[in-house]
This record gives C-alpha cells, structure tokens and sequence, in this order.
C-alpha cells in the first residue's frame, strides 16, 4: 500500500501546495518522499507512477464537495463540534463556498474527480481529512497544547515530528517540522492510512453520501 497525503492550496498558490508519500511496510508508514510548490499535473503524474506499483490511498485536506445552496455540508458542522469537544478552535473548519475557501474547493473538486480518471493497475482511493482534527484526536491531554500552537511555532512543529514517529510514519526527514505544511500532508496521510487500514480506524468518520459527497471525510 502507498499512502499519499496532501496539503492543498489554491490554485494560483503552488507554493504552499505538499504532497508526502509513504509505503507501508512492517506495519508502518516509511517515508519515501516529500514535493512541495506542485501542480496538479505533477500531482496526477505522482499518483499514477505510485498506483503502477500498489494500491493507493490518498488523504487530501481540501473540501471535495460543497453544499448544494452553500454554506456547511453536514460534515463541517460535525466536525466542528466534534473538535470543539476534544478542546480545538472550531474557526479552522469554513463552509467550502465562504469566500476564502471557495478557490481551494474548486481545486480539491477538479482534482480528485481527475484522480478518479486515472487508468492504474491498482485501486486508489479518495479520503477528506482535516489534518489538525488527526493530530488533536490522537495527542495525549498532557501535550494537547502543541495542536493548537503548531501552525506558528517551530517548536510545536518538531514535537510533532517526533510524535508523527511514534505514530509509525517513519524515517521522517528534519525538513517535516520547517513549515505547517508539510505538517499536514504527514497528518493527512495518517488520517487516510487509519482510514483505510482494516487495522486501525480513524477517530472521527462521515461516510460519503453520493452524489453530491462522493467521499468519506475524516480524522
């Protein structure tokens, strides 16, 4: 299995766009690679030569659908109040129409629908995940504070680095902790691996409800 995270942004903003990829192996996430400033060109080529050599299992931490009328799907207003209760800031979960999401939804949704054209070998699968709600609904109480801290401080960063590893993502490079960016794509990929691992199981889940949700959404 490979696992593919992504941390998407708009699409005239390459920059902060990351893509992390992992193989499992030995019952962990071994890291094989990090791009960073792609486009969705580069990011469809990665898929397909991963999906050549095994199945694929992509986190991607972008609305993939909108509200029909606008304004919150179901699973925005259940994640909210679940993050809500484990001590998160409800403000990092926006409806996919509001003005600043409206771009990165148009993206999340043209990309995974091109993803879902890709002619493979081996399946590849399609999960929503909000990184920040993997890493809070996982993080011991004692060290909850780094949830909260890590999109602005460094040292947020590198803890989480290291408590990535004790999660299995293994072999991580020190570049991970340098921005929140990759960050998130890590974190994606641990929210899609327990997604789709029969071994594990994501720690907040709304299945998809075609055909306006064509994919689960997660944690």
């Amino acid at each position: 299995m490979r696992v593919i995270g992504i941390d998407l942004s708009g699409p005239s903003n390459h920059k902060d766009t990351v893509m992390a990829v992992f193989e499992k192996q030995d019952g962990e996430l071994k890291f094989l690679k990090l791009k960073r400033n792609i486009g969705d060109l580069e990011i469809l080529e990665e898929v397909e030569t991963q999906s050549q050599m095994d199945e694929v299992v992509i986190g991607m931490d972008a609305p993939l659908s909108y509200e029909d009328g606008g304004g919150d799907r179901l699973g925005d207003k259940l994640l909210r109040q679940y993050i809500i209760t484990i001590g998160m800031k409800s403000g990092s979960i926006m409806p996919p129409t509001f003005n600043r999401m409206v771009y990165l939804t148009l993206r999340g949704i043209k990309l995974s629908r091109e993803i879902g054209n890709i002619s493979t070998v081996h399946p590849i699968s399609i999960v929503e995940v909000h990184p920040g709600a993997v890493i809070g609904s996982r993080l011991p109480q004692e060290d909850f504070e780094f949830v909260l801290h890590y999109k602005q401080e460094l040292s947020a960063r590198s803890y989480i680095r290291n408590w990535l590893g004790e999660q299995k993502l293994s072999q991580l490079p020190a570049i991970i902790d340098k921005e929140s960016h990759t960050i998130d794509a890590c974190a994606a990929a641990l929210g899609a691996w327990h997604w789709r691992d029969p071994s594990f199981q994501p720690k907040w889940v709304l299945p998809a409800k075609p055909p306006l949700h064509p994919y689960d959404y997660c944690c």
